[in-house]
């Protein structure tokens, strides 16, 4: 019997680390193979695959977007495709590992030593130049995967010290105060290092990580904010990486080359660079777009969240979404607020619209959509965008251009009514938060009339609909 196993791996490893996961695993199910798959959540690796799994497996399915350790894999056939689109194809996958799995034993049985190396050399330069075409996006998604935690504990933290007044932190020796410390003094000012850090160890590994981390603390300490974060990290990581290929020392000597040769001649250069090159006109850069951003008003500011909410339906947790959130999130350092309210709302839009359109229209969807719009309705309140993915993979062609309107005007209203939000995540829990979001009720009236046009725009596109998912079965339609 055939075998195959997978890994799954998003930046946030909230939602689509799962919803990919399952989706393999059904397709998989539904050809009578046998697979498990490994998730790299955000609580840590889930069904972990133990040597035995591995060596029984004809091929490995890396369905992920941010770097993961590939070495347990080493011999084994692998297909690697993004978490989208093992959630949009999963049986296409599938077919592509048999596939590949085919070729590899045939390769083995021809000739079991040159043949098979040469196959195992071909695999590996298709799976390099792979690489590279995402290299940058994947890069950038592993430091922002480490990021987000010290965001989310620091920013609510920050929140939570406005529960006792606005400018309660001010008073030494509160509560409000040692709050704000740990989210603005330490998880906050952790924040860019850890972004540069984990960016340098995506393209370099471990020598990577010292001199990214130390040219994001050095970014950080001059102003220059994520832009100097992003700056630090893949200098370094580029840097390491050019040094371990071009140093070259004998055998004996190789070991010390991860350990003090290379992270200490790119932290050199980097720190060097940051201080006497690169600094000063990342952090200008960056001291420009903040004061752009804090002068907006009126129309500017509602194009803004307008093009910010399209991004976050247009691919529900993809690289655009994940590009509008990343950049709302790196504000928060520079204490730009008014992007990740918009964001936040624009984000939560699109399940909400889902759910209330199978709510006011139940005959339009089918039973299993309307039982994925009454999750829908709990992602959508956690600010989870990926719980529209099941309408959006069944119907895109209406339910693409319907959310990307919902949520488009979710931000624009946000950005206009001037709403600011100290938290980065949390949805609508954070807004009980007192001082958490500037002009709530404004903000949930956003929020309330990007559900509402979603909902209407999918409906109505759906009354003019021909069967092109095929008639929904009557037996399925509520009467």
């Amino acid at each position: 019997m055939t075998k195959l196993i997978a890994v799954t791996a998003c930046p946030t490893g909230i939602a689509h680390t799962f919803m990919a996961a399952e989706a393999l695993k059904k397709a998989a199910e539904s050809k009578g193979i046998e697979m498990k798959v490994e998730t790299h959540g955000a609580a840590g690796v889930g069904n972990a695959l133990t040597a035995h799994d591995i060596s029984e497996a004809d091929a490995v399915i890396l369905a992920v977007d941010i770097d993961v350790d590939e070495k347990p894999f080493a011999g084994k056939p692998i297909v690697r495709s993004s978490v989208g689109d093992a959630i949009k194809k999963p049986a296409q996958l599938i077919e592509q590992a048999l596939l590949t799995a085919t070729d590899h034993r045939k390769f083995e049985q021809v000739d079991e030593g040159k043949t098979a190396d040469a196959y195992e050399r071909v695999a590996q330069e298709k799976a390099k130049r792979q690489a590279e075409r995402q290299g940058v996006y994947r890069h950038l998604m592993t430091g922002v995967s480490f990021m987000i935690p010290f965001v989310v504990a620091g920013g609510l933290s920050i929140a939570l010290s406005f529960v006792f007044g606005i400018e309660a932190f001010k008073q030494d020796g509160t509560l409000a105060a040692a709050l704000m410390q740990i989210g603005g003094g330490s998880a906050f000012a952790l924040m860019v290092p850890v972004l540069a850090g984990y960016i340098a160890f995506s393209i370099a590994d471990r020598p990577g990580l010292a001199p990214g981390m130390i040219g994001g603390l050095i970014a950080a300490n001059m102003g220059a904010g994520f832009l100097g974060g992003l700056v630090a990290g893949f200098l370094a990581g580029y840097l390491t990486s050019w040094l371990n290929r071009n140093i070259r020392l004998p055998k004996s000597l190789e070991g010390i080359k991860p350990v003090l040769i290379l992270p200490l001649l790119s932290t050199l250069v980097v720190g060097l660079g940051m201080i006497y090159v690169l600094g000063a006109p990342v952090k200008w850069l960056m001291d420009a777009l903040t004061s752009w951003l804090t002068g907006l008003s009126g129309t500017n500011a509602m194009l803004l969240g307008l093009i910010l909410g399209l991004m976050m339906a247009f691919d529900m947790g993809g690289p655009v979404n994940k590009a509008a959130y990343t950049f709302a999130v790196g504000l928060l350092g520079s204490q730009v607020y008014l992007p990740m309210a918009a964001v936040m709302a624009a984000g939560m839009t699109p399940p909400l619209g889902l759910w209330m359109a199978t709510q006011l229209a139940p005959k339009r969807y089918t039973l299993e959509e309307r039982e994925a719009g009454k999750a829908a309705l709990f992602l959508g309140l956690s600010f989870i965008t990926e719980g529209a993915i099941p309408f959006a993979a069944a119907d895109p062609l209406r339910v693409i251009p319907s959310i990307m309107l919902g949520s488009g005007i979710a931000g624009a209203l946000s950005m206009g009514f001037g709403v600011s939000l100290h938290a980065p995540h949390g949805g609508l829990f954070v807004l009980f938060i007192p001082h958490a979001v500037d002009h709530l009720l404004l903000y949930l009236v956003a929020i309330a009339v990007g559900t509402i046009v979603t909902a209407f725009t999918v409906n109505l596109l759906k009354a003019f609909q021909q069967p092109i998912r095929g008639k929904i079965d009557e037996s399925q339609t509520i009467s």
